[in-house]
């Protein structure tokens, strides 16, 4: 019943992901290996020193023979640790390459279809035909600016000196000359309300 008002989710984790979280979990066991080796190997060592001075030197040299096999065993591991990292590193960059090629595919499926709407045929009819009105522009320009002699430019000139003059006018300055100082205000008195009521009454 569960499943009656839901779709199951699908999972947006990829089999690649799924690859590269277990190669990574495999490396990191390898290096908690490789570390538990590493201090064995130290302990061991601080074992065969005690050895040799109580003088028990056959235990010391089949410690550290024992020791000398995990050493091998570490560098084992260690290129093994490599090879899991460049595993990984591959396929995460092959991931990329597959989501580059995926976005130039949807990139050359638009290209096409914009091609479909616009053809070489209809660029070339549109490039065609700005030229043609461009070039009868030209003709009507050439045609009006021969058409006008130099009085007619003179004409049109004063007209705009004359429509200039018309939107910028200008207060008249006085002819007299201006006094020295602002005569001061003289505050006016206001006439009590009583009195106007009185009145109207």
């Amino acid at each position: 019943m569960g499943n009656l008002f839901g779709r199951k989710k699908q999972s947006r984790v990829t089999e690649q992901d799924r690859a590269i979280l277990q190669l990574k979990q495999q490396r990191d066991k390898l290096r908690q290996y490789q570390k538990r080796v590493t201090q064995q190997l130290e302990r061991e060592r601080a074992i065969a020193g005690q050895l040799l001075r109580d003088g028990k030197k056959e235990r010391a040299k089949l410690l550290l023979k024992k020791k000398r096999y995990r050493e091998q065993l570490l560098d084992k591991t260690e290129n093994q640790i490599t090879s899991l990292e460049t595993m990984v590193r591959s396929i995460e960059f092959t991931q990329i390459e597959m989501k580059v090629m995926e976005g130039l595919q949807f990139g050359n499926e638009c290209l096409r279809k914009m091609h479909q709407v616009m053809s070489i045929e209809e660029v070339e009819r549109i490039l065609d035909e700005t030229q043609e009105a461009v070039e009868y522009q030209r003709q009507i320009d050439e045609l009006l600016a021969g058409s006008l002699t130099q009085e007619d430019e003179d004409a049109i000139l004063e007209e705009l000196d004359a429509i200039t003059q018309e939107q910028v006018e200008l207060p008249e300055v006085p002819a007299e000359p201006l006094p020295d100082r602002i005569p001061e205000k003289v505050p006016v008195k206001a006439k009590p309300r009583q009195a106007e009521l009185v009145a109207a009454s």
